[in-house]
């Protein structure tokens, strides 16, 4: 019997807490979502366009409930950086036994990182790159490498799609997409992993080897970016001892929401300096 904290329940987030929370080892849930449901994501969400204008973490509650009656679920709509609301959200990560970021900017990213860490709980991230091309699943563990060794060991290693720049110089002239939107096929295709890697570290978290702690799978063949489509790429990252976050944010991380929010500031503010 375990209790998921989740952060984000946009287009991925939503399919990837539908397919954990069917699992009937999952009894309890806390949701943190501050959005609303507007037009332009019915495309790609589960929620219906009669939805638009809802609390997206009270359609996520309710889309649970009529699947799950039994389920107990929570919800705290509000930003995972808002100081107002760092005691309960303190509370949600003691109380829970694994968590899913589904957030899609990296500050919130490093912040749960810090959360889990500092409660010694796991937790797992699914990423969808621009256009659908392909995504991210990674894991992590008390004691494993954090988020910050996982996103450098990246960054060094491949290069991933690099959406092309508007030519400003011309006004008139064509601006090449800058964002190009992700299908919902693909979402749910790195969805889906993301949830069964979840469920499988739920088990036996400190047993847990799949044989990679982070996996690309690519679905499109990109020019400079990817040679082929429907590839798996496993990567096996340790933890380093050159980290800028885990190296001043040890398993002792600071005591107080507060002091965790400076001490990632910090540590962003390094990498950015890196």
């Amino acid at each position: 019997m375990a209790h998921l904290l989740q952060v984000g329940v946009g287009s991925g987030g939503m399919p990837v807490l539908d397919m954990v929370c069917r699992d009937p080892r999952i009894t309890g849930v806390t949701i943190i979502e501050p959005d609303i449901y507007k037009p332009h994501n019915v495309e790609r969400h589960l929620f219906p366009e009669s939805a638009v204008g809802a609390e997206k973490a009270e359609l996520a509650a309710h889309w649970l409930r009529e699947r799950r009656p039994e389920l107990e679920v929570r919800n705290l709509i509000c930003d995972l950086l808002d100081p107002d609301f760092a005691e309960p959200i303190e509370k949600a990560t003691k109380e829970a036994d694994i968590g899913i970021c589904a957030a899609d900017n990296e500050k919130a990213k490093y912040h749960f990182d810090a959360l889990m860490r500092k409660h010694k709980k796991p937790w797992t991230l699914g990423e969808v790159l621009s256009g659908g091309i392909g995504g991210f699943v990674h894991w992590f563990v008390p004691g494993g490498p954090c988020y910050g060794c996982v996103a450098s060991f990246l960054q060094r290693s491949i290069t991933v799609d690099k959406p092309a720049v508007p030519d400003y110089s011309q006004p008139g002239g064509p601006s090449p997409e800058v964002m190009v939107p992700a299908s919902k096929a693909s979402i749910q295709v790195i969805a889906s992993l993301h949830a069964l890697v979840t469920l499988d570290l739920l088990v036996e978290p400190q047993a847990y080897a799949p044989g990679f702690t982070s996996m690309l799978f690519t679905m499109k063949k990109v020019a400079g970016v990817f040679e082929e489509a429907f590839r798996p790429y496993r990567f096996r990252v340790s933890r380093s001892a050159e980290c800028l976050v885990c190296r001043s944010l040890p398993d002792a991380v600071p005591s107080t929401p507060e002091e965790l929010d400076v001490a990632v500031e910090q540590a962003l503010a390094r990498l950015g300096d890196a």
